[in-house]
């Protein structure tokens, strides 16, 4: 065959493939008029899916209603979540759900109940737990299996739900309630938002019912892309959720920026919090907010447990008052970084836009700044930082406000071009990283974060009903700087302005914290520094209650201490589990920072084993030892699907396959098509370069 017969053939091969591409593409678009059975090809449409005997063809799911309780005393939660099953079909199904938690949360206990039966789950390895799972489906008995996807993304599947038979998961979980800016702020997640799954390549990885498909980024991809209900869609999960509030003080203020409430005081210093809507749709999260009435800034504090012959600690303490220790303002540099993918469709990008021009509306003209802005591409505002003098402050609030959002989320180079630059220069360096964080590529994201930070430091700021706080408060932790979550247009300039007071009061820098006992294991190892209204937070284990602990830090050229004593706690419960939590936390940044990843499995395992937590080597499973099945009965597996987070376009995050998540896999073909036609056109003598 000549050169020129095979160009031509390449170029027809690419054309065919490209034209069926663009059939995939219009099928996708046009899907919500396709009725039942689909292809798992098609499940990005946000179908209900049950899995059937023909590969790859799934059919409508089963019904979900979830019932959460949490009980707050003091800064520590504990919450219960129950999740119902019910199976309307004529046959057997696997009920397999994907869904949100704290990224902070302790996962520590399940139990299955089917009628008047109660099994409590047990904590194995994260293979082996799967193994027993797999053998109860098989031999016809009822189980769960909770895993552990994401620090904030879980799976609960349920296995041999007969027909018109219910059945109920009910899963615990602990964490600490978190400060800021003088309020309390108790979130629980309802949603896990489509994320973006970069990838050139599918891998086969690990097996899931996502939309997604697994790719050599995300290898996870096809677990964490749960599918999601489409534009209409009248079938819901409803959820219920209660807080039980001891705060332990009188209070300010009492109120959700996300979610209409009902309040009712149980005493002076408890109340009972339910959201008026019965049954609420889980398409945002939710967010209370509790303002101590104190008269003066709380006091260093140490609640500490004993259990079996441990002490377990946490300690709790703000750092001096800004305007108690004055300091000069120094110049600075900010990047900011917004991103204007299509996820952040509509109310997002609109909040987005007013964060960045009360942003710009905050800088000096002594000051130095620059906008990037990304979404499948990356776009600067300017080539190089400028003076932030009227006229360009003028120019970059008009680039702004023309900014659209469309496309996907390829954060990685948008990270790279913030913080370029990084390891010269003397002024104060801060990176403003305003997004939803919808991306599935977090640990590829961290190690950048890691390696590249260099003096700057890296502000979160969630955008958005549904953001992804994982990512949000690592990224965050990796970059030295702090979370914001903007959840309403109303919020932006609160909290916008508890940021810029945070950037431009001067830290406290090389904390240090000195337990009197010898013996102690304390995390976070490495203190970060600390911001204006952001408590210190350090969980101990210790050999004896005896002594305090001392706190000190760097100020505006002045050395700043307290001692605080360790004193057991009557009313706190559970705290072990959350220095476990937080120990394991520390392990897994251990190879971001380039650990062998078994030594640290090794250590996780121990430490999740030990305080019968889940993590992401663990998972609970428990089984009923009675078959209800005949062996060997085969059920279908059925995904329950998921709302779109409140305010988010269909159309503009599902629209465009290619540019918003994991390209399809005719679409990679396509690639690799147009690969080799360009070998073919590059070969020397076929009249392309040499």
């Amino acid at each position: 065959m000549t050169h020129e017969s095979s160009r031509r053939s390449a170029f027809r091969f690419a054309a065919f493939l490209l034209i069926l591409w663009l059939a995939a593409q219009g099928k996708a678009q046009t899907l919500p008029d396709l009725g039942p059975p689909v292809r798992t090809d098609q499940v990005k449409s946000g179908s209900l899916l049950i899995a059937t005997d023909r590969p790859g063809v799934f059919l409508p799911a089963p019904a979900l209603e979830t019932d959460v309780v949490i009980r707050v005393t003091g800064i520590v939660a504990r919450a219960t979540v129950r999740q119902r099953f019910a199976n309307t079909a004529g046959d057997c199904v696997e009920g397999v759900y994907v869904f949100p938690l704290p990224e902070s949360a302790a996962v520590d206990r399940m139990r299955l109940t089917i009628g008047e039966r109660v099994i409590e789950a047990e904590i194995r390895e994260r293979l082996e737990a799967k193994r027993v799972y797999e053998q109860a489906k098989s031999e016809g008995k009822k189980a769960s299996l909770l895993e552990q996807e994401r620090p904030n993304i879980f799976t609960a599947s349920v296995a041999s739900i007969g027909p018109n038979e219910e059945v109920e998961i009910e899963i615990e979980y602990q964490e600490t309630v978190r400060y800021d800016e003088g309020k309390f702020h108790l979130r629980f997640p309802m949603v896990v938002a489509p994320r973006y799954i970069p990838g050139g390549a599918a891998v086969e990885g690990s097996p899931g019912m996502g939309w997604a498909a697994n790719t050599d980024q995300v290898a996870d991809a096809a677990r964490i892309t749960p599918a999601v209900m489409r534009p209409g869609e009248t079938r819901a999960n409803p959820m219920r959720l209660r807080v039980e509030l001891e705060a332990g003080v009188k209070l300010r203020r009492l109120a959700s920026t996300t979610h209409a409430l009902q309040a009712a005081p149980i005493g002076d210093v408890s109340y009972a919090v339910t959201v008026a809507e019965e049954a609420l749709a889980a398409d945002r999260d939710f967010e209370l907010n509790w303002e101590p009435d104190l008269g003066d800034r709380p006091k260093p504090a140490v609640f500490a447990e004993n259990l079996d012959g441990q002490v377990y600690a946490i300690l709790v303490v703000l750092p001096p008052d800004g305007a108690a220790v004055p300091g000069a303002r120094l110049p600075r540099e900010t990047i900011f970084v917004i991103d204007t993918s299509g996820s952040m469709y509509g109310p997002s990008i609109d909040q987005a836009r007013r964060s960045l021009v009360f942003a710009l509306d905050r800088l000096h003209p002594e000051d130095r700044f620059n906008i990037i802005e990304f979404n499948h591409v990356m776009r600067r505002l300017y080539g190089e930082s400028r003076r932030a003098l009227s006229e360009t402050v003028g120019e970059a609030k008009d680039w702004v406000g023309r900014l659209q959002a469309n496309g996907g989320t390829e954060m990685l180079p948008a990270l790279r071009a913030a913080l370029e630059g990084a390891a010269q220069g003397s002024e104060v360096r801060q990176v403003v990283f305003v997004t939803d964080g919808g991306v599935g590529n977090e640990e590829e994201l961290f190690r950048y974060i890691h390696d590249h930070l260099g003096r700057s430091r890296l502000f979160t700021v969630g955008i958005g009903s549904a953001p992804n706080s994982h990512f949000m408060t690592k990224a965050a932790e990796f970059g030295r700087g702090t979370f914001t979550y903007v959840g309403s247009p109303g919020e932006v300039d609160e909290k916008m302005g508890g940021l810029f007071r945070k950037l431009e009061s001067p830290v406290l820098t090389d904390v240090r914290v000195e337990w009197d006992d010898p013996a102690v294991e304390a995390w976070p190892e490495k203190i970060p520094d600390l911001y204006a209204g952001e408590p210190l937070l350090v969980a101990a284990r210790l050999s004896s209650s005896a002594g305090s602990v001392r706190v000190s830090g760097e100020r505006a050229g002045a050395r700043w201490n307290e001692r605080v004593p360790v004193r057991l706690s009557s009313d706190q419960r559970g705290v072990d589990r959350l220095w476990a939590r937080r120990k394991i936390a520390a392990l897994m940044d251990r190879m971001t920072g380039g650990a062998n990843r078994d030594s640290v499995k090794c250590e996780v395992v121990d430490v999740a084993l030990r305080h019968h937590l889940v993590s992401s080597f663990t998972s609970l499973v428990a089984v009923d030892l009675t078959p209800t099945l005949a062996r060997g009965a085969v059920c279908a597996a059925r995904a329950v699907p998921v709302h779109l987070p409140a305010g988010w376009d269909h159309g503009h995050v599902f629209g465009e396959m290619p540019q918003t998540a994991t390209p399809a896999r005719l679409f990679l073909l396509l690639a690799a098509a147009l690969a080799a036609l360009a070998v073919i056109l590059h070969r020397p003598g076929s009249g392309g370069a040499s």
